[in-house]
């Protein structure tokens, strides 16, 4: 089919987590015939099999479908076939990049709201972005058909947050199938086609990629403007890589070659590039020896500065990781294979660091930078099903900055949604967790909080805090602001003078006490005695902050003794004290794996 550019549509499905975007993607691949029913699955777009179990979207999954308008008499119309290309977006904070490098490819978005749970917090994250992307917004109400669906209180909620008029609203089931042709049809006459120039130079999107061991580095991609062919010499522009196209294709959606995409599309380009790290989320692709100025500028007589300068396409930006855990593997023997493992996971995932790290009690092991905590637990659990490898992983910790000796740490600006009964105890929660509010917002039934926090209170449990404080109503959407100086200071925790290196950790100075003391009592828990007293201290800046001891094993040396005067028992333990302080001067410092273990997993 030539495909005609005013007959495209790219759009996106935003919504909260388990508002049923996936679902509705399944019944657009049925009803445009993309999938047949006999091979259809749930969630079919995620293909990474922890996606599928979690229920929620963590790769970026392109489809294209083709749909044709029925032949309209009373309006004279002949049947138009479009084409249509979906990309079902992540919906978990940690992967936000990834969301607004999606919507730059889109000119229109569904925004999918549950009847039964009405809009949340992520909910108002997407809108906001997909409003800052310019998008057109169709707004659609999912889960009609349940008996718990609140259909007019969902309607005013979404009337009074987004300021969309009733009449707009459309009403499905994406689970039966209710309403989703007139959803596919409201796309194809309310979303604007792509508005790129066909005539000028190659402009292309990098929304997604990932590393295909036969065929390198594959970008998904939008072509902006112009072109592109197999054979096409391209750079990438942030890289500065230049290389040659060896396929190009789309997906419907597993891949199929084409000779060449056009302006508005979106598709597939195998690069030759050997190296992830090059190809990054939110880089233009761009011819490499032709001139780089569209062809307009040049039939409108551009001057020569305009000639020489070519523009990227906007929004670019390296996603940094913001929390790391040290990980090692249980059985020191195992550690090539945990470093090949992690190797092989950060060949489709740019965003994963890593480096090697030592601890003088658990051996070799990895320190890995995450985007978050969720990105943190899909890489264990692909380490866990596809690498066979049971890690260990620390505590996380933040990205501190040192500058001239101070130190910082990141900020965020968190959004809290929930119901109006809740917003006293939240309020409570956040001031203690160091927040600072910036407004309060009631809507309906609901309540929309907005602080400044510090970001480490994310991974100390403040999502789970407020999910049991709200019943587990209240969900949140947050965004890192920048670094703030704050008063930290370093805990160590010491065994008979011997700093145990895996348990030091950043602390709050006026928390510095009580995770002391909590840590102290932690370690009496879990040691085993050994034959010499073993004193514990948390130490910092010098000053012990707490201190707990485990006695030594008690070997009764009189046991043998049948009789004797008393100088000859006092003569034994005497020397039994001798020999307990010879041991412990001067014995190595022993902790059991599964203690280690124990403190780690637990702190």
């Amino acid at each position: 089919m030539d495909l005609d550019q005013k007959n495209i549509r790219n759009f996106a499905i935003i919504a909260h987590i388990d508002h049923g975007k996936s679902t509705l993607a399944d019944r657009m691949l049925e009803e445009t015939h993309t999938i047949e029913k006999d091979k259809m699955r749930e969630q079919f777009l995620d293909q990474n099999p922890i996606s599928r179990e979690r229920g929620i979207t963590i790769k970026l999954a392109p489809v294209r479908m083709n749909y044709t308008l029925p032949f309209d008499s009373a309006q004279g119309e002949n049947a138009i076939p479009y084409v249509l290309n979906l990309i079902d977006t992540p919906g978990h904070v940690d992967f936000s990049y990834e969301v607004s490098r999606t919507l730059a490819c889109c000119e229109g978005a569904v925004l999918l709201v549950d009847a039964t749970q009405g809009i949340q917090a992520q909910t108002v994250a997407h809108f906001m972005a997909a409003r800052r992307e310019n998008l057109k917004i169709i707004p659609v109400i999912n889960k009609i058909d349940l008996p718990s669906a609140q259909i007019e209180r969902t309607i005013k909620q979404m009337t009074e947050l987004f300021s969309i008029s009733k009449e707009d609203i459309l009403f499905i089931s994406a689970k039966t199938g209710q309403g989703v042709i007139s959803l596919i049809r409201a796309i194809i006459e309310k979303l604007p086609p792509p508005s790129g120039s066909s005539d000028s130079g190659l402009r292309a999107l990098i929304f997604d990629a990932h590393y295909s061991q036969h065929k390198g580095v594959i970008a998904y991609a939008k072509i902006v403007d112009g072109s592109i062919k197999t054979g096409d010499k391209i750079e990438l522009f942030q890289t500065k890589i230049k290389t040659t196209v060896i396929e190009i294709g789309y997906f419907t959606p597993y891949p199929v070659k084409t000779d060449k995409l056009k302006t508005g599309e979106i598709g597939y380009i195998v690069t030759g590039v050997k190296n992830i790290k090059e190809c990054k989320v939110g880089d233009t692709i761009t011819e490499s020896q032709k001139s780089k100025v569209p062809t307009s500028l040049k039939l409108r007589g551009a001057s020569k500065s305009q000639k020489s300068e070519f523009e990227p396409l906007p929004g670019y930006k390296v996603p940094k990781p913001m929390i790391f855990l040290d990980i090692y593997p249980r059985n020191q023997n195992d550690y090539i294979h945990l470093k090949q493992a992690i190797e092989k996971l950060s060949l489709n995932d740019s965003s994963l660091t890593f480096s090697e790290e030592y601890s003088a009690f658990l051996g070799s092991g990895l320190r890995v930078g995450f985007l978050g905590l969720l990105h943190a637990q899909v890489v264990r659990e692909r380490l866990v099903k596809e690498e066979n490898i049971d890690p260990l992983l620390t505590s996380p910790q933040v990205s501190y900055k040192n500058e001239n000796g101070i130190l910082k740490e990141p900020y965020i600006a968190l959004t809290i949604y929930a119901p109006q009964d809740y917003v006293g105890k939240l309020m409570s929660l956040c001031q203690n967790k160091k927040g600072n509010i910036i407004n309060l917002i009631y809507y309906d039934t609901y309540a929309v909080l907005e602080y400044e926090m510090p970001y480490s209170m994310l991974i100390k449990g403040l999502t789970s805090e407020i999910k049991s404080l709200s019943s587990g109503f209240a969900s949140i959407d947050y965004e890192i602001t920048g670094y703030k100086p704050a008063d930290l200071v370093k805990l160590e925790i010491l065994i008979n003078q011997e700093p145990i290196d895996i348990l030091t950790e950043i602390v709050y100075r006026d928390e510095e006490v009580t995770e002391a003391r909590k840590k102290a009592e932690k370690l009496k828990e879990v040691l085993p005695k050994q034959q010499y007293k073993q004193i514990i201290q948390a130490v910092s800046e010098g000053k012990i902050l707490a201190r707990s001891e485990i006695s030594p094993f008690r070997k009764d040396v009189l046991a043998k003794m049948s009789g004797g005067d008393r100088s000859r028992k006092d003569k034994l333990l005497e020397s039994q004290k001798k020999g307990k302080k010879k041991l412990r001067s001067i014995a190595n410092i022993s902790i059991p794996q599964e203690a280690l273990f124990s403190l780690v997993e637990n702190s």
